[in-house]
């Protein structure tokens, strides 16, 4: 890192960047300078070159790709499992791909919520909305009211939630605890090995929702106890828009049947038996309800070959800090009327930086027109995520004076407020 703010500064440390190379595997639009990857990650020639593979495997064998495809396909779930293990420190058999992030929350929720353990289910109001749709559903699916065993930890300032906050809230009437790893809008980074261990103290479960940090932050799963955890690949791991989703499911729970069981689940020595009673997998693999979506998984295989090549997510983290300690000290020097609203400390920050601005909407589109993709969140946030495997430090440098040169011009004038749509 450099207190330096000048191109010349920036160029220096990509010139010592020994990832600064994958940027060549990525299609990034000329001229484009992207920063939206924790939203969704662009394609790489690996994820491509995965996926051409198995659309030639399809044209080729048709049918008999499920046993002669290279890898087969039957067991693609627990192989691309097998692969992202080292990711979020987990042993192969705990890790699989199946289905959507929604989907798992209410397969993993729906399995483990269990009232006699205790009535509550602790969350936090600044969640994803999606995590609270799938645990309300499941309330009411157990015959619970939401409003009264949903126990809400409360934002203190708008932007984080304070760990003490959230170890309050744990008692003997909480049964389950599922948090983010990282809140989406200010990318602070929770400490999930002090939550999961008073949840356990409590005799509660403790689930995570990885959506944000899974390929930007290094975890440890199954060192720390984590009971279970969903996450997507599109973001960080660059697999594709509304590619196939992972879980985890520590291996002490291996056994239960899922409350979405499926054929695909089933255990894959008996499952073409045929036999009416399911026989769930001795491995997360029980929680695939159907079969496995080949071409949406396939970029994913590609796409951790990127990972793997850059020395693992430890390498990629390290990185990722680096930029967003720039982008930071970039926008205390250059963006005086900007707020940093996501953690300054290391430790409590993943992989993008939340810059808040009055007029953060109308600002997101004016950098847009120029080249620069960022996105707004409610209420004045625009993100920014310098994505380790192909953003350098010059982009960030160049973003910055984009946003600086937006705010001298009064350019976001230019646009209409907000009256809905995707952001």
């Amino acid at each position: 890192m450099t207190d330096d703010p000048t191109v010349e500064a920036a160029r220096e440390m990509d010139a010592a960047d020994p990832l600064s190379d994958l940027r060549d595997r990525f299609y990034v639009p000329e001229g484009e300078l992207y920063m939206d990857g924790n939203s969704l990650g662009p394609l790489s020639v690996d994820a491509e070159a995965a996926l051409e593979r198995v659309v030639d495997e399809w044209r080729d064998l048709a049918i008999r790709g499920w046993t002669d495809a290279d890898p087969e396909w039957f067991t693609y779930g627990e192989r691309l499992g097998e692969r992202l293990a080292p990711l979020v420190g987990a042993t192969p058999e705990e890790v699989v791909v199946a289905n959507s992030t929604t989907v798992n929350i209410h397969a993993l929720v729906g399995t483990f919520y269990d009232p006699a353990r205790g009535e509550n289910i602790v969350v936090d109001d600044l969640d994803f909305p999606t995590d609270h749709y799938a645990i309300r559903a499941q309330l009411r699916h157990a015959g619970r009211d939401p409003d009264e065993a949903l126990r809400v930890v409360e934002s203190r300032d708008g932007r984080t939630i304070e760990t003490e906050d959230v170890l309050d809230a744990i008692d003997d009437d909480v049964g389950m605890v599922f948090l983010p790893s990282v809140l989406y809008r200010s990318g602070q980074l929770f400490d999930v090995e002090a939550i999961t261990e008073a949840a356990h103290e409590a005799g509660a479960l403790a689930g995570f929702d990885l959506a944000h940090s899974v390929g930007a932050v290094p975890h440890r799963l199954s060192e720390v106890g984590v009971d279970f955890a969903v996450w997507c690949h599109y973001k960080y791991l660059n697999a594709g828009p509304g590619s196939i989703a992972g879980l985890y499911v520590n291996e002490r729970h291996f056994g239960v049947t899922p409350a979405l069981a499926g054929w695909w689940g089933n255990d894959k020595e008996t499952q073409f038996d045929m036999a009416m009673t399911y026989e769930p997998a001795q491995s997360a693999g029980a929680f695939q309800s159907g079969t496995v979506p080949v071409l949406s998984a396939a970029p994913l295989d590609g796409a951790l070959d990127v990972v793997e090549d850059a020395g693992g997510v430890a390498a990629l983290r390290e990185k990722s800090l680096a930029l967003t300690d720039y982008l930071i000290a970039l926008v205390d020097e250059r963006l005086p009327e900007c707020e940093v609203g996501t953690p300054r400390d290391p430790a409590a920050r993943g992989g993008h930086v939340a810059v808040e601005h009055p007029e953060a909407y109308r600002v997101s589109l004016a950098l847009k027109e120029r080249g620069v993709i960022v996105d707004f969140r409610q209420p004045n946030v625009v993100r920014m995520a310098p994505a380790p495997a192909y953003v350098g430090f010059e982009d960030v440098y160049r973003a910055v004076e984009h946003f600086r040169e937006i705010l001298d011009g009064d350019e976001y004038e230019a646009f209409e407020k907000q009256s809905g749509g995707v952001t």
